[in-house]
């Protein structure tokens, strides 16, 4: 919509009216006579004379004038309002990709699908509803890597975690080396909001730190650890002697990621189907809620130029029209007329 910073300024339009009004009543309004030099004397509105001005001037003077007074209100366009992005929390998600994540023990529609297609599914709608948080990820395996660093670009996130594949970053777990990457990512940030979500199926084989060390630093730099330990606890396995049932996370570590959360005032989460993962994560959502008043902002754009420079041109135009004018009221000399005596 448009609108004007100085509305009030739009007084000043009548002000050439006003001076009118106060002026003696006459059947013609002299210009004024100013006693000015040679170069200015045929700009529009100056005589040496006092003469009246023709109504087409000083309907273009009043024109030029009013588009003045609108150009000094300074017009604007105001755009539709917008949401600044909110500084809510600062949470990491670290994901577990070591090829124990390729156990198909969740189901998805009746079909089996493996434990990190399953995490993608869950997170991708996560990281979606966070809008106003900081997101990074971490995937790990033998060895942490950030995939995508502390960002309001959700978007960009949910794409690098869809690209993330098992066994990218080794065929072990470091739980601990980890926690401490993302520590280390967190640690600078406001404390409060230090948040990290860790996804994993096992437990620590391999690393330079500990869990329960990692744990300390968590708790030390006021880092909260939500837990989830991913897996079904039961499985049935077909083989050539029949069918049995099986334990496929009989390698979780439910203990230590308790311990890990406890520690640091997060919570532990399990997670034995698809539809308990998306639970813990709308539970996340509610114990880590997100500030809901933003701030705004509508983005102007100046039009104050536009009135500004048409009545420059007007300007402009007037002095023309005048010089050409005055050029025709000069005598022309007689056509033939011999220039020498």
């Amino acid at each position: 919509m448009l609108s004007l910073q100085y509305p009030w300024l739009l007084l000043l339009a009548a002000l050439p009216l006003l001076l009118h009004w106060r002026r003696a009543p006459s059947a013609a309004v002299d210009a004024p006579v100013m006693p000015i030099g040679h170069w200015l004397s045929e700009l529009p509105g100056v005589s040496h004379k006092g003469s009246a001005l023709p109504r087409w001037q000083l309907l273009l003077l009043v024109i030029i004038w009013i588009l003045l007074v609108v150009a000094l209100a300074r017009p604007q366009r105001v755009g539709e309002q917008v949401q600044l992005p909110v500084t809510g929390r600062d949470l990491m998600l670290v994901v577990d990709i070591s090829p124990s994540m390729d156990e198909q023990d969740m189901v998805l529609g009746g079909r089996s699908i493996n434990r990190l297609q399953a995490v993608k599914l869950v997170l991708d709608d996560f990281i979606s509803r966070r809008q106003g948080d900081r997101l990074g990820l971490i995937l790990f395996g033998t060895r942490p890597y950030i995939q995508a660093p502390l960002t309001f670009d959700l978007e960009t996130v949910r794409t690098l975690l869809q690209e993330s594949g098992l066994g990218m970053a080794g065929r072990a777990t470091a739980i601990g080396d980890a926690i401490g990457l993302a520590v280390k990512r967190l640690r600078n940030r406001p404390q409060n909001q230090r948040v990290v979500i860790l996804l994993t199926d096992g437990a620590n084989t391999a690393g330079e730190i500990s869990p329960d060390k990692a744990t300390e630093i968590a708790q030390a730099a006021s880092v909260r650890l939500y837990t989830i330990g991913i897996g079904a606890e039961t499985m049935v396995q077909r083989g050539f002697l029949g069918s049995r049932v099986v334990n496929p996370s009989r390698d979780l570590d439910e203990a230590l990621l308790t311990r890990m959360a406890d520690q640091t005032g997060g919570r532990y989460f399990r997670a034995r189907s698809l539809p308990e993962l998306e639970q813990i994560y709308d539970s996340i959502n509610q114990l880590e809620a997100i500030e809901q008043d933003g701030k705004y902002y509508r983005p102007v754009t100046e039009l104050f130029y536009w009135p500004a420079g048409l009545a420059a041109l007007l300007w402009l135009l007037l002095i023309l029209l005048r010089q050409l004018e005055q050029w025709k009221r000069k005598p022309q000399p007689e056509p033939g007329a011999d220039s020498h005596d």
